[in-house]
C-alpha cells in the first residue's frame, strides 16, 4: 500500500511509502476540531515554539479497553507551521532510554537553549522508589534525544520533608527568565522550583516550596508583558488555576479557575504558548473514547484571553477549537 488515507477530523495521511505500524514514519493530517488528534491517545501536552514552528509533546496513552491504569512507555512529538496541518514524527524519546528507570512516560516538557533541546521527563525511578524526573538532549526539536546525565536530576528522597508520598517528583516544567537564569518548576500535592545551572542539567540551588491554594500538580509557568504566571491542576477531578506575579520567585496571587474539568478525564494538564501574535491554551480530554476516562485522553486547543489588567479569562473549551467552520 502506497499511502493510507484514514478519516479523522481532517484528512490523516502517511507521509511514506509502505508506511507501516510496524515501520514508522511521518504521518501529516488537516486539524478540524477538538480533539484534533483522533487516531492515537495522547495526554499531558507541553509546547515548544520554535523557527516559525509549534512542537507539541506529549505522552502516548496505551492502556488497552476495558482497562484502566496508566500504560505509557514513550513520548511523542507533533510539529506545525500553521496549528493547522500537523505532522507526528517518530516517537523521539521512551521511558526504557533513561537506563536508571523502570518505566512510566509521564507528564514531560522541552526547552530549547543555545542550540540544543533539553526534554524534562517524569518516570518511575528503577532503585530509589518514587517517581522521579529526568533530562535528555538533542540537537533537534525531533531529536534523537539522548539521557543528558545518566541519572536523575530529581528524586523522591529530595523532598521527603515536604510529603510523604511517592508521586510528588513530577511533572516538569522549565522557563528560562529574562536574564538567563533557568528555572524548573514541578509537584503533586506539593509545588516545587529551583534553579538550574547554564548547563540545564543540574540544580542550582535548594528546592523551595510554592504554597498555592488546592494545588494538584502539572505547574506551567509563562510569561505576557510584565506578568509571570503559573497555571495548575487543582483538586480532583482536576481544574485548572491559575496565579500571577511580577516576579518568577514569587510571591503568587491565586486568581481562581481558568479551565473548568475537562470532558470525561478527572485529570488536566495544560500548556500556554504565544504564536504568530495570538495565545493558545493546550490541554487534554477523553472525548474519543466515552470509556477511556483518564487513561485514554485526547489533545485539545482553544484560544486564550488576556483582560485589561492582566488577568486570564476563563478558557472556554470548544469542539471547534481554533478551526471555526468557514
Amino acid at each position: 500500500m502506497n499511502k493510507l488515507t484514514t478519516l479523522l477530523t481532517g484528512v490523516l495521511l502517511t507521509a511514506a511509502a509502505g508506511a507501516s505500524a510496524a515501520a514508522p514514519a511521518d504521518t501529516t493530517f488537516v486539524a478540524k476540531g477538538n480533539p484534533f488528534v483522533n487516531y492515537k491517545y495522547l495526554g499531558d501536552p507541553a509546547a515548544l515554539v520554535h523557527d516559525g514552528k509549534v512542537y507539541i509533546y506529549a505522552g502516548h496513552d496505551e492502556c488497552p479497553a476495558p482497562h484502566y491504569y496508566y500504560d505509557m512507555k514513550e513520548w511523542c512529538v507533533l510539529s506545525s507551521p500553521d496549528l493547522v496541518t500537523w505532522t507526528e514524527h517518530p516517537a523521539p524519546l521512551r521511558a526504557k532510554d533513561f537506563k536508571w528507570a523502570k518505566g512510566d512516560a509521564w507528564a514531560s516538557q522541552v526547552i530549547e537553549r543555545d542550540g540544543k533541546f533539553y526534554w524534562y521527563v517524569t518516570v518511575e525511578h528503577a532503585t530509589i522508589p518514587g517517581k522521579a524526573i529526568g533530562v535528555a538532549v538533542a540537537d533537534s526539536p525531533l531529536g534523537p534525544f539522548v539521557d543528558a546525565r545518566g541519572s536523575a536530576l530529581v528524586t523522591n528522597d529530595m523532598t521527603t520533608e515536604y510529603t510523604s508520598i511517592g508521586w510528588d517528583d513530577i511533572d516538569p516544567t522549565v522557563f528560562i527568565d529574562d536574564d538567563g537564569q533557568a528555572y524548573i518548576f514541578w509537584g503533586n500535592t506539593q509545588c516545587y522550583y529551583a534553579k538550574l545551572k547554564p548547563n540545564m542539567i543540574e540544580l542550582d540551588g535548594p528546592i523551595i516550596p510554592i504554597n498555592l491554594p488546592r494545588y494538584t500538580e502539572a505547574p506551567w509557568i509563562h510569561k505576557c508583558g510584565d506578568w509571570y504566571y503559573l497555571s495548575y491542576a487543582s483538586e480532583f477531578p482536576e481544574k485548572i488555576c491559575y496565579a500571577m506575579s511580577r516576579s518568577i520567585n514569587g510571591p503568587w496571587e491565586p486568581k481562581g479557575i481558568l479551565n473548568e474539568i475537562a470532558g470525561n478525564s478527572n485529570n488536566n494538564h495544560q500548556a500556554i504558548i504565544e504564536f504568530n501574535g495570538d495565545w493558545y491554551f493546550i490541554y487534554h480530554n477523553g472525548a474519543i473514547n466515552h470509556d477511556g476516562c483518564s487513561y485514554r485522553r485526547s489533545l485539545c486547543i482553544d484560544r486564550l484571553y488576556y483582560n485589561p489588567d492582566g488577568t486570564i479569562k476563563r478558557i472556554a473549551m470548544t469542539t471547534e477549537g481554533i478551526w471555526p467552520e468557514k
